[in-house]
């Protein structure tokens, strides 16, 4: 059973091209799963045993997860895992369970976080000048990340993947690589180009274009947690709600093109989603922004 585990983990990274984060996952969710066969059948299973399992053992799985207190998401993912694992070893392995397709999935409520206020983002910058006063080439890092993300809607690792070089000769677009290798291309806003320029003419590490855009204090590349910081800082200094991270930028990215009129296929594009349905979630807080137009707008609001 631990080699067809494997082979199937390493299929994921080298044929599907999943991190190695994305894959471990799966492991987790996969011996999980196994481990609790072992338990309810009595008997460590077999590759053939998989043939075997039925909806009841299914649901004795997902109901132990629940007695465990673990979280719908956290099941529905560890469920997609095992159905993951499925349709690779009836490819691979020709072991065919068609029990684990009639299983459902826990209902898992699918949240966003807020947009922020466009107001708040712009005095980002001042508030950064003051936070690193010290440090100018810092302050013209921190906003140049801000820039970046709320102008380009990219993730942090995507952010944090770039080089100096992808910035050569101020480009008009940028070709990202992001969740599953997969790639798209971002304009580039004539700001996001003015404030990677700053930054770039006065980092003390610009002598290798290839190295990392973004650097750290010491010169090694900034990390995913020290962007979060960075907005943790901002954050608390401007006295923003907690909603306000990394992530809220590339959001409020997402709601302004929408608002502004962008259709969902060309945000789906932009964002990188590969499900338009990930995309469609936007629409309930545009949606929520009409409504509240509307009832102030419309003469029928105004009847009393």
């Amino acid at each position: 059973m631990n080699e067809i585990v494997s082979n199937f983990i390493n299929y994921l990274l080298n044929t599907k091209k999943y991190s190695m984060h994305t894959a471990t996952a799966y492991e987790s969710d996969l011996q999980d799963f196994i481990s609790f066969y072992a338990r309810w059948s009595g008997t460590q299973p077999m590759p053939s045993d998989l043939a075997k399992i039925d909806t009841i053992a299914f649901r004795a799985w997902l109901a132990d997860r629940s007695k465990r207190h673990l979280e719908h998401k956290s099941t529905a993912r560890a469920l997609s895992s095992v159905r993951s694992f499925y349709k690779y070893i009836a490819r691979q392995h020709d072991i065919q369970n068609d029990s684990i397709g009639l299983i459902s999935a826990p209902r898992v409520p699918r949240k966003l976080s807020k947009a922020i206020d466009a107001t708040d983002v712009a005095d980002m910058k001042s508030a950064i000048t003051a936070i690193d006063t010290k440090n100018p080439w810092i302050a013209a890092r921190d906003w140049a990340l801000v820039t970046l993300l709320f102008g380009c809607g990219l993730r942090i690792s995507e952010a944090l993947a770039l080089t100096q070089q992808d910035f050569a000769n101020r480009p008009e677009t940028l070709r990202i690589v992001g969740k599953g290798q997969k790639e798209r291309i971002v304009p580039v806003l004539t700001a996001v180009n003015d404030a990677i320029a700053k930054y770039i003419a006065v980092s003390p590490y610009n002598n290798d274009p290839t190295k990392p855009l973004f650097r750290s204090v010491t010169g090694l590349a900034m990390s995913p947690r020290m962007a979060e910081k960075v907005i943790e800082n901002l954050r608390t200094y401007l006295q923003l709600p907690d909603y306000v991270t990394p992530h809220a930028l590339r959001h409020t990215f997402a709601t302004a093109l929408l608002g502004g009129g962008a259709d969902l296929r060309s945000l789906q594009e932009l964002l990188g989603h590969s499900s338009l349905s990930t995309t469609q979630l936007y629409t309930r807080v545009n949606m929520s922004e009409i409504n509240d137009i509307y009832a102030h707008a419309h003469p029928f609001s105004m009847d009393n």
